[in-house]
């Protein structure tokens, strides 16, 4: 089975791997939009690929009262898109050791950043995947190893990455039940640490000699691109996969007993 989409909206592409992402769908003839805040990478961007294989959008995704206008702008623009990866995310250490140290503006930026975000890009973009029916479309959502099983020393960015995954549960089985909305896929990508600039760019990271953890952008690239093409909906990467159907096919099971239990048999 090969990737079914065309367009692609990919915001958070200027670094890591959703550049990677953005840089391996080219390759396979697959325009991208990719969105970020940093108008210097995003001009890089295009003109290493060229305009007809990729355009940019510089937006704050963490700018709430704008991403309406901006969703119908760039829907307007760009039409013909039939995907929406969510890529954007901020890690930060949070020690309720030292709480009087804690910096809870910057924490709920990590909230805003990794989740509340993508409740408005969600809900404003969501009109204009239905209203390509038939035509397949998909919602992607780039959540964490971590959202399975959390990590002590950043405790916050575990619980928003928790979320998103629920989240995305939530939407699919929602989804999946409204004729207007069955051909919107939902799909979630699962990554261990990779070596990207969220670990090289945080200082207590550094510190301790932590900040190129991760496996390789390469390899999370293979094998998150295997898995798109696969059409799987849920693809753990790295040492992920090891845990994945642990801890979820008991949760998962449950969740379906009650999807079932309140919205009924699929017709």
């Amino acid at each position: 089975m090969s990737f079914p989409y065309k367009n692609v909206l990919l915001i958070g592409a200027t670094a890591g791997i959703g550049l990677a992402l953005a840089e391996r769908m080219i390759e396979n003839g697959i325009f991208v939009i990719g969105v970020g805040r940093r108008k210097e990478r995003l001009d890089a961007f295009v003109a290493k690929h060229g305009a007809d294989k990729a355009a940019a959008s510089q937006f704050d995704i963490t700018e709430f009262d704008k991403i309406e206008a901006w969703v119908k702008e760039i829907t307007t623009t760009y039409p013909l898109i039939d995907v929406v990866i969510m890529n954007s995310g901020i890690q930060r250490t949070l020690d309720f050791t030292k709480p009087t140290a804690i910096d809870l503006p910057r924490t709920m930026q990590e909230l805003g950043t990794n989740y509340t975000s993508y409740l408005y890009l969600i809900t404003y973009l969501l009109p204009h995947l239905q209203s390509l029916a038939p035509k397949p479309t998909a919602l992607v959502g780039v959540t964490s190893g971590l959202a399975l099983v959390p990590l002590p020393r950043c405790g916050n960015y575990c619980a928003t990455k928790a979320a998103m995954h629920s989240l995305l549960w939530s939407i699919r089985a929602q989804l999946s039940y409204d004729p207007l909305s069955q051909h919107i896929k939902v799909i979630e990508i699962l990554p261990p640490a990779v070596q990207t600039e969220l670990h090289s760019q945080q200082k207590e990271l550094v510190a301790i000699g932590e900040g190129n953890i991760g496996i390789p952008v390469e390899q999370f690239t293979d094998e998150a691109w295997a898995g798109l093409t696969r059409g799987d909906e849920e693809i753990p990467v790295g040492i992920v996969k090891d845990r994945f159907d642990v801890t979820e096919e008991p949760r998962r099971a449950q969740f379906g007993r009650i999807v079932l239990a309140f919205m009924g048999k699929r017709k």
